[in-house]
């Protein structure tokens, strides 16, 4: 089979690498490089599966007349075009998953550095200062993850091992979870209530954008904190100004945000109880390593299913 990898960098890494790793997962198959538009109409042609961070579909997708499978390497397939993809009777699938052990080790590191208030210590050494102050524990508090997909159920099972009550909320709260309980959308006030530590771990669509707003803020004891690795327009960005202002919520970690990139003069850099990282959660060294995994799985069906009807394939979308 024709493996093409589109692009000159995924994720911000040479996609040269993706195809490095893929040409040793699947010796017994071509894959090309083709990291220019000339390139990647001229490969296109003749490809049965293409991966990369997008496809031109369209006239490009007519002229793709073998191609079975466009391999997406985000988690997310907002930016694709997946009606065309499906007229032209090509699967698509996602990376989801990928980034369940990284994005899950960040949402620990944030919350117990949100409890141990590691913050504080860090501006204290920078002083040569040294003095005692209060923390919490995150043993025993209240953890609610909005979205129980790769991510969120990462999350809560690495929380296991801190003691502490899990809530769950998703779209179909009948599906459960790993978590002690599960709400629907229509019941996340009753969780809010009940919440010391928020992490937010949803896709971004018309029922989570703007879902942490300035009444689910309130709802939020005074103690509670915030993570957010979703997306940034899930939480409403002035709601959150004005409860961290008047000390509704106790502080947040924020590795997305709306907007973003954050201009450097936004009111958000300013708290002491904000930390911000630059939509980097997600990095890891085993980035392609991972998503390699998932589609050489998925070639390596489809080759055994020689030309017949597509098998089941990880992740499918469409």
């Amino acid at each position: 089979m024709r493996i093409v990898v589109t692009r000159q960098k995924i994720h911000g890494h040479p996609a040269a690498e993706f195809v490095d790793i893929l040409r040793e997962r699947l010796p017994d198959h071509e894959v090309v490089l083709a990291d220019t538009p000339d390139a990647e109409r001229e490969a296109i042609r003749d490809a049965d599966v293409v991966t990369g961070e997008g496809f031109t579909t369209g006239s490009l997708l007519d002229e793709a007349a073998s191609l079975k499978l466009f391999a997406g390497v985000y988690a997310g397939t907002g930016h694709l075009d997946l009606d065309a993809f499906e007229a032209a009777g090509v699967a698509v699938t996602n990376a989801s998953g990928v980034h369940a052990p990284n994005i899950s080790e960040y949402v620990v590191g944030a919350l117990v550095s949100l409890a141990r208030d590691f913050r504080r210590a860090t501006r204290q050494q920078d002083r040569r200062e040294w003095r005692a102050y209060q923390t919490r524990e995150l043993y025993d508090s209240t953890v609610t993850v909005v979205g129980l997909g790769a991510i969120g159920t990462a999350v809560v099972e690495r929380l296991d091992a801190f003691g502490v009550e899990t809530l769950g909320v998703r779209h179909s709260p009948e599906k459960g979870g790993p978590v002690d309980e599960v709400f629907g959308y229509d019941d996340l006030h009753e969780a809010l209530a009940r919440t010391d530590h928020l992490v937010l771990a949803c896709p971004l669509t018309d029922t989570t954008r703007g879902l942490i707003d300035r009444e689910a803020l309130r709802t939020l004891p005074p103690q509670a904190s915030l993570v957010n690795i979703a997306r940034g327009p899930v939480v409403d960005t002035d709601a959150l100004v004005y409860a961290l202002r008047w000390n509704h919520i106790r502080g947040a970690f924020l590795d997305v945000t709306d907007p973003e990139p954050l201009p450097e003069d936004h009111e958000l850099w300013g708290f002491d109880d904000v930390h911000i990282t630059p939509h980097n959660a997600g990095h890891t060294p085993q980035y392609f390593e991972r998503v390699a995994d998932i589609l050489a799985g998925n070639v390596r069906r489809i080759a055994d299913a020689d030309g017949e009807e597509l098998p089941e394939l990880e992740n499918r979308v469409v």
